[in-house]
């Protein structure tokens, strides 16, 4: 590729983020910091800052996002440990079904643990069953604490991606490391943490900060559980005065400096030191056999911990299946009329077509730009290249919620994207959002698949002639395929189920994407819930064949497309 060509590549892409990555930022900034006379002012600030409400959410959505990076952390490092290092019975399956909580929106998921733990859910009709209450006993056990209902949601369908980065890191360790601790008699939980722990820190630094962000500006969940003293819902609400209130800005602003100060803080402690080691490793290493308890102790665990993981998708299942369900262990009549409803609802239907339209076309955008921003930083040597890694990782750092907000607030009458005002059509700034949103996903794939691809073999092709534009698309392109689509195929499936943006942006029941539409469903009364659930079904299903066909494509290396 000729510097020219690498060079044009950096400054539409630098365009590209400028335009629909830091100016809906800076738009909130203004908002939020810029007074009616155009001056400076922190006193909007300065009002929300020492306003009980406010600090209240922001003190809510950090020790929600803490607790459930906690709690995934606790649930995903030890079953990391025991897949690497031992085998035990059904090790192969329970490693697959692992990451089913990745295939479900995690406010999906609240609709089916409320039908299990609400005041007239399954968990109070076993108790009556077994004697242990009377008849008529109820108890709400998710209104009993909505704080730990809603960490445990989330920390349940977010700690596959911390697993994943905890695998990927742990099978790139030398065996010989922890061989050569345990000659010196450093052996049990005193070498996990002198050894093992540092060598992997930056994989679950990776992993632990997507899930705290994710957890910190959540929206679904808290609005399922009618959870209001959260930032994120507080921003939600705000949206309807947000064109004569700065107030809504200025706690958008806060959001984002917190999640950036959070990244930062994190990365400076934990991201920042690497560790070199062998090439290859110096053992043949691999998982160890166990005696048959041990093993058997292994599958139980595994099993345990995906068996209360499975929760919520159990229950959207039995509720998308049920005509009824109320004050029973499980639905009294069995029926597929929800998903004949969800397929042909008037809500549904083009809910779904608007889905595959704007995950198709985000997808496409996704695969053009991560293609060529990764050919410049992998084989360009212009200056600034980094910038665009950089820039391309950035959005996991950025809130969702914070990037949406930033669309309206660019879009308003006025401003000069007003043409893009989601009020009337939304179609454009949802397929931007999907993009950047998703982008880092292709960008880390084909980095990964460019970085494993030999340049000699470009070389080769063009000392034969073969101009360096043909030499990528005849000898490169064919090699990192697999990377390509996998990190398409990652995009397009979180596209399909993007929550944050569609509950935001999509104002107009024209223009619902699937997310929205079950969303709106949910609230319907009737069989509103029923046709939700099985719509959510319906996404469960697509989801879980994407990342089927993911685990196929590239295996351990599935965590690398989640590093920030």
């Amino acid at each position: 590729m000729s510097q020219n060509f690498a060079r044009f590549i950096f400054g539409a892409t630098l365009l590209f983020f400028c335009a629909f990555f830091l100016w809906p930022i800076l738009q909130i900034l203004k908002g939020g910091f810029i007074d009616a006379d155009g001056h400076l002012t922190f006193a909007y600030l300065g009002s929300l800052l020492t306003d009980p409400l406010y600090l209240g959410g922001l003190a809510n959505s950090f020790g929600l996002a803490l607790t459930t990076t906690i709690l995934a952390l606790l649930l995903a490092v030890p079953l990391a440990l025991v897949t690497d290092r031992f085998l035990f019975p059904g090790k192969s399956l329970l490693s697959a079904l692992i990451l089913v909580p990745l295939v479900l929106p995690p406010f999906v998921g609240a609709i089916g643990l409320k039908q299990i733990l609400g005041q007239y859910g399954a968990l109070n009709a076993l108790i009556i069953e077994l004697g242990l209450r009377p008849s008529g006993w109820t108890f709400d056990w998710l209104a009993a604490n909505q704080f730990l209902g809603i960490a445990l949601v989330n920390a349940f369908s977010l700690y596959p991606i911390i697993y994943l980065n905890a695998v990927a890191a742990l099978a790139n360790l030398d065996p010989a490391m922890n061989e050569a601790a345990a000659n010196l008699g450093c052996t049990g939980w005193r070498r996990f943490c002198k050894i093992t722990l540092p060598l992997i820190k930056s994989g679950l630094f990776a992993g632990g900060t997507i899930v705290f962000i994710w957890a910190f500006t959540d929206l679904g969940v808290a609005l399922i559980f009618d959870y209001s003293r959260l930032t994120a819902v507080q921003i939600f609400y705000g949206l309807k005065d947000m064109s004569g209130n700065p107030f809504p800005y200025a706690l958008v602003a806060v959001m984002l400096f917190s999640s950036v100060t959070f990244y930062a803080l994190g990365k400076g402690l934990f991201g920042r030191d690497h560790y070199a080691m062998m090439a290859k490793a110096t053992t043949l290493g691999g998982p160890t056999a166990l005696s048959r308890g041990r093993a058997w102790l292994c599958t139980l665990f595994f099993s345990t911990v995906t068996a209360f993981a499975l929760l919520p998708h159990l229950g959207v299942i039995l509720v998308a299946f049920s005509s009824d369900w109320y004050a029973t262990v499980v639905p009294t009549q069995l029926t597929f009329h929800n998903f004949e409803l969800a397929l042909g609802h008037p809500l549904t239907v083009p809910a779904i077509a608007n889905s595959l339209k704007y995950a198709s076309i985000s997808t496409i955008i996704d695969l053009i730009l991560g293609l060529l921003l990764a050919y410049v930083i992998v084989r360009s040597k212009i200056a600034g290249r980094q910038v665009l890694d950089f820039l391309a990782m950035l959005p996991l750092a950025v809130p969702g919620l914070v990037l949406a907000f930033g669309y309206l607030a660019m879009s308003q009458e006025g401003k000069f994207f007003a043409f893009l005002n989601p009020t009337r059509d939304p179609t454009i700034l949802l397929i931007i959002a999907y993009s950047v949103r998703r982008l880092p996903y292709v960008v880390r794939a084909a980095v990964a698949g460019f970085q494993q691809t030999s340049e000699t073999l470009e070389e080769a092709a063009q000392n034969l002639g073969c101009p360096p534009l043909k030499a990528v698309a005849k000898i490169t392109l064919p090699l990192i395929t697999a990377n390509l689509l996998a990190g398409g195929l990652l995009a397009f499936a979180f596209a399909m189920l993007e929550v944050s943006d569609s509950l935001v942006l999509a104002q107009k029941q024209i223009y619902y994407p699937i997310t929205k539409a079950i969303y709106e469903l949910f609230q319907l009364l009737g069989d509103g819930k029923l046709i939700a659930s099985a719509l959510g079904v319906w996404a469960m299903v697509f989801l879980g064949i994407a990342l089927t066909g993911l685990t196929l494509l590239i295996g351990k290396k599935l965590g690398a497309l989640f590093r920030v």
